[in-house]
C-alpha cells in the first residue's frame, strides 16, 4: 500500500498543494544540471515519504542519502542539501566540505534551507570559512497533507520553543502556511483565535495580506468559511490523557511517524524475526478510515464481524455451486483480505497492552484526576509510580495532568514529588521539571482551581459515554469531551460571546473577528464577529472550517473533529491543521529531550 496518500475525498483541492511542492522540489533538482547526490536531513526524509515517490526524485539524477556527522561518501560532483534551518546541521555540512577540501577534491555544493534561508545559519558557515564555496536557496514548503483532511507544518518543537525558549519563529511559519493556503483558496472572511500564540499568528497574516495581498475578486466565494486557531496551551489536560481510539492507541503504543507505523515482522505473522515491517496508514486503505477514529473495544467488535463473515462466504462458496457473477463478488472481497489480516494483527498487538490491569488503573485514574475527585489517592498513585521507578516519561504524564487541572500542586506535595523524582531518577532531571514549571505544567498552587467550573461549563464530563453508538465526542477517552474540541464545538454553534467567561479562565486572549478580502488586501478588521452559525452557506453546501493547533494537535482530537462532522445536520466539513501531530509523550520528549 502506497505511503503517499489518496487526497480524492478532500474537502478541498488538496492535491493542488501537493502537486505545487512535488513540483518546486523538482525545479531545484533541475536547476542543477546532470548528477547530483542529493543529501536530506533525515527529519526531512520522512516529511517528503508523504509528497514525493524516490524514484521521481531518482529519475532526476539524484543519488540520495541522510545527513549525518559522517562525510558522505558520493562520486558526485555536485552536493545538494535540504535541510531545515538548524545550526548543529550547518556544522555537519561545513566539516563534509572542510573534509573534501583536506582531500583535494573539488566539488559544487548547494545548500537548500526548508522552508527559508536564515541569517544566523549563514554566519555559521561564514565562521567556518566555507561560505564562499556554496550556492543557497530556498524550497518553500510550510505546510503539506499527511491525509485528505489534515495539514500539518512539521515543526517538531513549536510548543517548547513558544514556551521555554521564548523562539516564536514558527508562529511566523504557520502564519505563512496559512497565507499560502489564502492563495488557493481565498482569503478566509471568519477568524476566531484563542491563546498568545494564535493571536499573533493573526498579527501575522494581517501583515502579510498587507504586504502580499491575495486577490479576492479574482476568486469568487472563498472557499474556506472560517478560520479557528488554538494554542496547545489552552488545553493541556487533552495530550495528557491516554487515547482510545485506534489511531490513537497506535500512536501511543506503537507510535506513528509519517502516516506509518513501524513494528516488528512477528507482529504481522512473517516469518522474519527481527525485522522491521512499515505499515502504512491512511485513507487508501479503506478499512483503516473506516475503524481508525472509533474506540478500541469497537473495532475489535468490527474486526472480528468482518473476518467471520469472511468465514462463512468461504464455507458457502465450497458448499454450494456458485455463478461466475457471484464468485467474481466472492474473489473481490478475498482483494480486502490483506487488509483484515493486517488490522486484526495489529489489533492483537495493542490487545497485549489494554488486557494489563495496570492499564485499567491508569485509565481509572485519569478519571480521578480528571474529575477532581480524591486528591490523596491520585497523589499516592504518582508516590508509588516514582517508587517503581516506571519510566519517567509516564509520571511526569500524570504529574501534569494532575497539576493542570489543579492549577497546581499544594506546596508541601509540589516540594515532595520533585525531591523524590530527583532522587529516584537523578539529578539530571533538574533541567527538566524547571521547564515544566516555566511552561506552567507543573507548578505550586497559587490559587483555586477552576477546572470544576469549566468542565461543568463546557460538559467536558458528560454523565453517560458509549463506546459503541457514540451519542458525544466523549466516548473517544471514555467518558472525557477534549476541552480543545469542546471550544470548536461553540465557535461553529454560537460564536464565543455565549461562553466568554470560560474563556476568560483559560491561558492566553481570545478573538473573534471578520476579515476584509478586498483587492487593496484589506486586512483583519478588529471588530467583534458573533454572528450564530458562523455564516454558514445557505445554498445547500456545507461550509468548510480550517481548525489549526498551535503546538500540535492528537489523534484523538482529529478523530472528534470528524465524528462532529458525521453528525446529521451539521453543515460544517473540517480541515485540521497543525504545527505537528503529538501525544502526551511526544510533548513532554521535547522539553526532555533538548535539555
Amino acid at each position: 500500500m502506497a505511503q503517499i496518500p489518496n487526497l480524492d475525498n478532500s474537502p478541498i483541492n488538496l492535491s493542488s498543494i501537493r502537486e505545487q511542492s512535488q513540483k518546486e522540489l523538482l525545479n531545484i533538482l533541475k536547476n542543477v544540471r546532470g548528477k547530483k547526490c542529493l543529501v536530506i536531513d533525515p527529519k526531512l526524509g520522512g516529511s517528503l515519504s508523504l509528497l514525493i515517490q524516490t524514484s521521481l526524485l531518482k529519475e532526476n539524477g539524484a543519488e540520495l542519502r541522510h545527513l549525518s556527522a559522517e562525510p558522505i561518501q558520493t562520486e558526485c560532483s555536485k552536493v545538494m542539501y535540504l535541510i531545515r534551518s538548524q545550526l548543529n546541521l550547518m556544522k555537519f555540512i561545513s566539516s563534509h566540505i572542510q573534509n573534501d577540501l583536506s582531500k583535494g577534491l573539488q566539488k559544487e555544493y548547494f545548500v537548500y534551507f526548508v522552508p527559508r534561508r536564515t541569517v544566523v545559519c549563514e554566519k555559521v558557515f561564514e565562521e567556518e570559512k566555507v561560505h564562499h564555496l556554496i550556492t543557497f536557496g530556498e524550497y518553500p514548503l510550510y505546510i503539506m497533507p499527511l491525509d485528505e483532511d489534515v495539514l500539518s507544518c512539521e515543526l517538531d518543537h513549536t510548543f517548547r520553543e513558544c514556551l521555554i525558549d521564548g523562539d516564536t519563529s514558527s508562529l511566523w511559519h504557520v502564519g505563512k502556511a496559512i497565507h499560502k493556503l489564502e492563495f488557493s483558496f481565498g482569503v478566509i472572511p471568519n477568524v476566531r483565535a484563542k491563546g498568545k500564540g494564535s493571536a499573533k499568528i493573526v498579527d501575522i497574516l494581517n501583515s502579510l495580506q498587507a504586504e502580499e495581498p491575495v486577490n479576492s475578486s479574482d476568486m469568487g466565494t472563498p472557499e474556506i468559511n472560517t478560520l479557528i486557531l488554538i494554542d496547545r496551551e489552552v488545553d493541556m489536560v487533552t495530550p495528557m490523557c491516554f487515547q482510545l481510539t485506534y489511531e490513537g492507541l497506535l500512536d501511543e503504543i506503537v507510535q506513528v511517524n509519517n502516516g506509518a507505523v513501524e513494528v516488528d515482522a512477528s507482529v504481522i505473522g512473517t516469518q522474519q524475526d527481527g525485522k522491521k515491517i512499515k505499515i502504512p496508514l491512511n485513507s487508501s486503505d479503506k478499512l483503516y478510515k473506516e475503524i481508525r477514529d472509533l474506540h478500541f473495544e469497537e473495532v475489535v467488535q468490527v474486526l472480528r464481524e468482518r473476518a467471520t463473515s469472511m468465514q462463512k462466504d468461504y464455507a458457502d462458496v465450497k458448499s454450494t455451486s456458485q455463478s461466475v457473477s457471484e464468485l467474481k463478488d466472492f474473489v473481490k472481497k478475498l482483494n480486502s483480505l490483506p487488509e483484515i489480516a493486517r488490522h486484526v494483527s495489529l489489533a492483537q498487538h495493542l490487545q497485549t497492552f489494554t488486557c494489563k490491569p495496570s492499564f485499567h488503573s491508569r485509565l481509572d485514574i485519569e478519571q480521578t484526576i480528571l474529575e477532581l475527585q480524591n486528591y490523596d489517592l491520585c497523589f499516592e498513585y504518582i508516590e508509588e509510580m516514582i517508587h517503581k521507578q516506571e519510566p519517567i516519561i509516564h509520571v511526569f504524564r500524570l504529574l501534569v495532568l494532575l497539576s493542570v487541572s489543579n492549577s497546581g500542586l499544594p506546596k508541601k506535595s509540589f516540594d515532595y514529588l520533585r525531591r523524590e523524582i530527583l532522587h529516584s531518577y537523578g539529578f539530571e532531571h533538574m533541567p527538566t521539571l524547571y521547564n515544566l514549571e516555566k511552561a506552567g505544567l507543573v507548578k505550586r498552587q497559587e490559587s483555586k482551581s477552576n477546572w470544576l467550573m469549566i468542565s461543568k461549563a463546557l460538559q467536558l464530563i458528560p454523565s453517560e459515554s458509549e463506546a459503541a453508538n457514540p451519542n458525544d465526542i466523549s466516548y473517544i477517552f471514555s467518558g472525557y469531551a477534549p476541552l480543545s474540541i469542546r471550544l470548536v464545538q461553540h465557535a461553529i454553534r454560537s460564536g464565543w460571546r455565549s461562553i466568554e467567561e470560560i474563556l476568560k479562565l483559560l491561558p492566553g486572549p481570545h478573538l473573534d473577528l471578520k476579515r476584509g478580502g478586498s483587492t487593496s488586501g484589506s486586512a483583519i478588521d478588529r471588530v467583534p464577529s458573533f454572528q450564530s452559525n458562523l455564516d454558514r452557506v445557505t445554498d445547500g453546501h456545507r461550509a468548510l472550517v480550517l481548525v489549526v493547533f498551535v503546538g500540535g494537535v492528537t489523534f484523538a482530537e482529529i478523530a472528534a473533529l470528524r465524528f462532529l462532522s458525521s453528525q446529521d445536520g451539521m453543515g460544517y466539513d473540517f480541515i485540521i491543521g497543525t504545527t505537528k501531530i503529538i501525544n502526551g509523550n511526544t510533548v513532554l520528549e521535547s522539553i526532555i529531550s533538548t535539555n
